[in-house]
């Protein structure tokens, strides 16, 4: 369980958004942590391999590793 204070600006946000949906405020907040908990894993991956002076890996090759061809 996570209890998180919002600004009342952002809460207004929240609940219209919420409201013209149809779906729970959790949702939206699930979402937006997913979001921001990926951005900031794949910065510090970026981050750790500058810092360990790895070989850049080059788009190519991250799409076709993914399987994103096509």
């Amino acid at each position: 369980m996570l209890t998180v204070r919002l600004s009342s600006k952002l809460e207004t946000r929240l609940n219209r958004l919420a409201r013209r949906t149809g779906r729970p405020k959790s949702y939206y907040a699930k979402k937006a942590l997913e979001a921001f908990l990926d951005e900031q894993e794949d910065y510090l991956i970026a981050l750790s391999r500058l810092e360990n002076k790895l070989p850049a890996i080059p788009l190519e090759e991250v799409v076709k590793r993914l399987g994103l061809e096509g």
